[in-house]
């Protein structure tokens, strides 16, 4: 079967940007996929690196794709390409064969509700009182905070605020983005290992200290975000949380059938993606509600603009972007 294959650019601004101990992220660009097949049903994908020397491999990537092509083309690409065009191609494909969407038993799911992710340093103070007035309290709350962005020593006062301010029953998470050392993780898992908001340290730190990151999970739960990018075979082996960003790891239909397998502990996450592959996310954390261990997805609501670029009709992203 010949498939016909569209491209077309897209980029938008983050309504904040986005501090963590690797940078900051203002901005996310990328490539909208359109596929049809020669009975006219289309499947959309989104590809969308997040990091800036993994753009140029993807845009080779999709340079070297014809317009037409068969499927089995399509599939050995997957083998190869970097991990965001194996999500577009993937997330496409998928669509195309009824896995999911309106042509697939359960069309799209629907995401539970997501965690409220806090921005980096003295920020977070003002963010978590906007939160609180706006959602009428935070009690049911999943809260991810940025860390390792600014002094410790400032970062550890504002945790002691933050701890103060919460609610029993709230649930918090620390992404370091493998900005801490050992000494440093060291510390703030003494302040929290017995603290019941707790729901994981993420990334604690670099990917090159796996000894650490294991040594560090015997104590208080680490989930794995950036380790497992970078060593996508950790994704079979570790057995605690892993924070999974469909939108950056290759064809999402692998993720699906362990979702759909109930592999527990696994967590999903946004890139920050337009409505077509916001669709896909939402569809697999809502997967994941449904297994052993449901979590609050990663979903960052708040920090994309509205519009039709975000809409859950990919119709509608696609001409947005034009």
């Amino acid at each position: 079967m010949t498939l016909r294959l569209q491209r077309r650019r897209f980029r938008f601004a983050l309504l904040q940007p986005l501090r963590t101990a690797s940078g900051e992220l203002r901005e996310r660009c990328g490539w909208l996929l359109r596929l049809e097949n020669d009975q006219g049903a289309v499947g959309w994908g989104e590809v969308a690196p997040l990091q800036q020397q993994q753009f140029t491999a993807c845009e080779q990537a999709l340079a070297a794709l014809p317009d037409e092509l068969l499927q089995a083309q399509l599939e050995a690409v997957l083998r190869e390409a970097p991990g965001p065009v194996g999500f577009g191609v993937g997330a496409a494909l998928a669509e195309l064969q009824g896995v999911v969407g309106v042509a697939s038993p359960q069309g799209w799911l629907k995401a539970p509700a997501p965690a409220l992710l806090l921005p980096a340093g003295e920020a977070m103070l003002l963010a978590l009182e906007v939160a609180a007035a706006s959602m009428c309290g935070l009690e049911s709350c999943t809260l991810k905070w940025k860390v390792a962005t600014a002094p410790d020593a400032l970062e550890r006062q504002l945790l002691d605020q933050l701890l103060q301010r919460l609610p029993p029953t709230a649930r918090l998470r620390l992404d370091a983005n493998g900005g801490w050392d050992r000494s440093t993780a060291e510390a703030w898992m003494q302040r929290l290992r017995d603290d019941p908001h707790l729901d994981w340290l993420e990334q604690p730190l670099p990917v090159e200290d796996q000894a650490g990151l294991e040594q560090l999970a015997a104590l208080v739960p680490v989930a794995l975000d950036e380790s497992l990018d970078q060593h996508p075979e950790l994704r079979r082996s570790w057995s605690g949380w892993q924070v999974r960003r469909p939108a950056l790891e290759g064809d999402p239909r692998l993720l699906l059938r362990e979702l759909q397998a109930g592999l527990p502990q696994r967590m999903l996450s946004t890139a920050f993606e337009t409505g077509i592959g916001r669709r896909w996310l939402e569809h697999l954390a809502g997967l994941q509600a449904q297994g052993p261990t449901p979590a609050a997805p990663g979903l960052a609501p708040g920090w994309t603009p509205a519009g039709p670029m975000f809409s859950n009709d990919p119709e509608q992203v696609w001409a947005a972007a034009a």
